[in-house]
């Protein structure tokens, strides 16, 4: 027994890291051979027999991207009450998908949402826009994805972030490929399983570690385990301001941006293909709403503990860090100094780690998408732990990617080819089309993996305002609206994605002024994350508009619109 507690304590990060990786990878590949697509049916949807437990598993695994895992704590460790609004905005937004767009959705029977689009507006235009704002939505939201691959690979294997980006872009090519939506849907059942276990495992250690309690969600509310008598959060406010930080409980955002973002979010979520084309995968409506609330019930577990987490991380980081002599620091900085990801440059020759708010004087640079990944190395906890987030920082990156790589896929095979430019391809022919155009996303997936536009979360986020500002009017509308029409519905997108792009472009990227402007510039003081609801709103009004001076919809449209709100016959979907 002796000699086997000091094997595991001997086998160290990396080896562990290995060990757990590469089990984890390797079920993710058997279960591509198991469950492999035959049919396009299969590679689309799953062939449309997945039980509510299984697609609600792999809706959350699917949900919870790189973002939620790593990045998201991130935010709000940096940001405090402030990055409340990732909280809100997609927690809120689950639950505006699964009232009001799952349920209508399965009914009409549709393999993905520019399908979806396309024959609700009667219209191959209106399949086209929406094929260019589900591609756009989509590699946008990857490129999150592989970044955090590459950050996760670049530290735990210690290659390099392009190497690491590599070996993920493989693994998904061989599952997504292999086995479409239905390899993907049972590889999110177990990676699922893999990240909440790799989040809530450090979670509930750190919690005990710092307060004693053992519930990281009651944890981060309750008073320190020194016997001092203080609040957790007391101890983070006075850290924060003895750097010169603002209070990490009082927000610093405007009450219109903090609005913006979180209905941005929210809209986006209830938009974004690669989660809406999982509640086709169920038999019936009535599966379709069940998957919906387990997916909910499953990704709170993680959502509940991200605060605490972040606080962890926080807490941990200033007290071991700052104002430490650099020759002292313990092994986990040096390691994650490599990866550029924090980095040190004392600029007052005095050998301390400043790390303060006033620019002029920090010299300490951190990436906050290491702060989820780090924290348990910062609180000293065992290699396995280590090691054990890594898995699931890689199987919440991979199952999303892979959700997304099927959405980009089958807009081009489905959608593009089948629907628009050979509608007399076999299915045979549309399969190898869908299978060709996963490997083209995956390539692409990995450039901006290796050339990433940004930390995790705020690339992910733009996507949200990108499906916010294009998809979520033309669904609503196309569910609720039978007067709604192909022109409006056409116009409405094409002004909402150009002008969340335009702000993107001007506001995120600098590309018209070759310079960032500032804050100041934004229109009604709204962050380019919290533009999607203004993007969203100018789509709704340029939709009713210029459906008001054209001409109605066929009454068979509108007749189909009326049969997907109609409870009766909710055992099968329209076809």
């Amino acid at each position: 027994m002796t000699h086997s507690i000091m094997l595991v304590e001997s086998l160290g990060v990396q080896n562990w890291t290995y060990i757990l990786v590469g089990v984890t990878f390797a079920i993710y590949i058997g279960i591509a051979i198991w469950s492999r697509a035959s049919s396009t049916q299969e590679f689309y949807v799953a062939g449309g027999g997945v039980s509510p437990l299984a697609n609600g598993m792999a809706t959350a695994a699917d949900w919870m991207s790189a973002a939620s895992f790593i990045s998201m704590a991130g935010i709000i460790s940096f940001a405090g009450y402030d990055g409340a609004v990732y909280l809100m905005g997609w927690t809120g937004g689950y639950v505006l998908l699964a009232l009001l767009l799952a349920p209508y959705l399965r009914k009409f029977g549709k393999f993905t949402v520019p399908d979806f689009i396309g024959d609700r507006y009667y219209s191959k235009t209106a399949r086209l826009v929406a094929v260019f704002c589900a591609l756009l939505v989509s590699f946008t939201y990857v490129a999150g994805q592989m970044r955090g691959v590459g950050i996760v690979f670049s530290r735990f294997l210690e290659v390099d972030i392009n190497t690491g980006v590599i070996i993920g872009m493989l693994i998904v090519l061989f599952y997504a490929v292999l086995g479409g939506m239905k390899g993907i849907t049972y590889t999110q059942v177990a990676q699922y399983c893999v990240l909440i276990f790799a989040f809530m495992v450090p979670a509930i250690f750190i919690s005990i570690q710092m307060t004693g309690n053992p519930i990281p969600q009651l944890g981060f509310g309750s008073e320190l385990a020194d016997g001092s008598g203080t609040y957790l959060l007391d101890k983070l406010d006075g850290l924060s301001t003895e750097l010169g930080f603002a209070e990490y409980t009082e927000g610093s955002k405007s009450l219109i941006d903090v609005f913006a973002i979180t209905l941005a979010l929210m809209v986006g979520t209830a938009g974004l293909p690669h989660v809406i084309v999982r509640f086709f995968t169920v038999k019936r409506v009535k599966d379709a709403r069940k998957s919906a609330g387990i997916a909910l019930l499953l990704i709170a577990i993680l959502y509940t503990a991200a605060p605490a987490v972040a606080v962890f991380a926080r807490t941990n980081m200033i007290e071991t860090v700052s104002n430490q002599p650099y020759a002292n620091v313990p092994g986990w900085f040096k390691k994650w100094e490599t990866t550029g990801l924090i980095a040190f440059t004392d600029k007052n020759n005095d050998g301390l780690i400043q790390y303060v708010a006033d620019a002029s004087k920090n010299e300490l640079v951190i990436d906050r998408d290491i702060m989820v990944l780090a924290n348990p190395e910062i609180a000293n906890l065992p290699d396995w732990v280590i090691a054990l987030v890594a898995a699931g920082g890689l199987a919440a990156a991979l199952s999303t990617a892979a959700g997304l790589l099927l959405v980009i896929s089958s807009s081009v095979s489905h959608d593009l080819i089948k629907k628009i430019l050979k509608p007399t391809i076999s299915e045979k022919g549309e399969l190898v089309a869908a299978r060709l155009s996963a490997v083209g996303a995956v390539c692409v997936a990995g450039y901006f993996g290796i050339n990433p536009p940004g930390f995790v979360a705020a690339v992910v986020a733009l996507a949200f305002g990108l499906a916010a500002a294009s998809f979520f009017p033309a669904i609503i509308l196309g569910i609720f609206y039978k007067r709604m029409n192909k022109e409006g519905a056409i116009a409405g997108m094409v002004v909402g994605i150009t002008a969340m792009l335009l702000y993107m472009i001007k506001y995120k990227l600098g590309w018209f002024d070759n310079v960032l402007p500032d804050k100041s510039d934004w229109w009604f003081g709204i962050s380019p994350e919290g533009f999607g609801t203004i993007a969203m709103i100018l789509n709704f009004i340029v939709s009713i508009v210029i459906m008001k001076f054209t001409p109605e919809p066929p009454k068979d449209v509108q007749e189909i619109v009326e049969n997907i709100r109609i409870p009766s016959g909710a055992g099968g979907a329209t076809h």
